[in-house]
């Protein structure tokens, strides 16, 4: 099945300031933040996906996506190296880690690893990476019309940012962890994983389930952008960025027997979490 939809994103945050990346995160994350509840409300189920190279920015993303949300209805998954099981039944992996109703899950890397760094580590075979390719987008279109909401980021980056970041890792006392020697072997086969990439975006994207690419060489560009989609598909489509605006509507709620009244967004999630908390 060829591609059908690819969606690549002109960022309209080119530029920004930190003054006013803060305001527009702040912005938003208060639409993040209603799109979550509405999930809660609706039972519904909500799937982010993250790929990109190591380095691109997956892991500060999520953070910037649910640093604001109710805890108690997201989850974040990074998996590690698969089991000999986990890696025959490679779709069942990542099934056991999908959203349960009224839930979020982001996924830090995803079943896409199959895409992307096994065939390019020689981590998986030939056979079962055409099986997955073959498979994927079926697998992924019944998850959908099972009523999964389902988004697929992909942070694209050069070889120079790349670079750049890892020597920032190396360097810094609290972040030379999350390099390893694996990052190095990658980035030595960057051109076969580009081709890996290229097939994945001509292969395992659909109307239904297209690929969402966001250039990621400056972070703080990219996490807007990121959630800019996000809130545009799923909240409010009429969102314009860099209005500085916030929208005041009011609410109430009864906890208890005592009605809370002119309450903020922000106030009605508190207050709905710890009403259904104490149920």
């Amino acid at each position: 099945m060829k591609t059908r939809k690819i969606t690549t994103i002109e960022t309209p945050y080119s530029g920004i300031s930190e003054n006013d990346y803060q305001k527009e995160k702040r912005r938003l994350q208060i639409e993040l933040l209603k799109i979550q509840q509405r999930v809660v409300k609706q039972g519904s189920r909500m799937a982010i996906v993250f790929e990109g190279r190591d380095a691109a920015g997956k892991g500060s993303t999520i953070k910037r996506f649910v640093e604001n949300l109710m805890p108690r209805h997201l989850k974040v998954v990074a998996l590690g190296v698969p089991s000999t099981s986990e890696s025959r039944y490679w779709f069942k992996r990542y099934e056991d880690h999908f959203p349960c109703p009224s839930n979020v899950t982001f996924f830090d890397r995803s079943w896409y690893n199959r895409a992307l760094i096994e065939p390019t580590m020689g981590y998986c075979t030939e056979k079962r990476y055409k099986y997955f390719m073959k498979k994927v987008l079926s697998w992924e279109h019944n998850h959908i019309d099972n009523g999964l909401l389902l988004t697929k980021f992909y942070l694209s980056i050069d070889r120079d940012t790349q670079l750049y970041r890892f020597e920032d890792r190396l360097s810094d006392p609290l972040t030379y962890w999350k390099f390893s020697e694996n990052d190095l072997f990658a980035r030595k086969k960057w051109e076969i994983f580009t081709r890996y990439k290229e097939q994945m975006f001509k292969y395992t994207s659909s109307e239904k389930s297209p690929w969402v690419v966001i250039s990621a060489n400056k972070k703080s560009e990219a996490r807007l952008t990121a959630m800019l989609y996000l809130v545009r598909s799923f909240g409010r489509p009429s969102f314009e960025p860099l209005t500085g605006e916030e929208i005041a509507d009011r609410h109430s709620i009864k906890i208890g027997g005592v009605r809370f009244t002119e309450l903020s967004f922000q106030q009605l999630a508190v207050l709905k979490d710890l009403k259904n908390n104490g149920d």
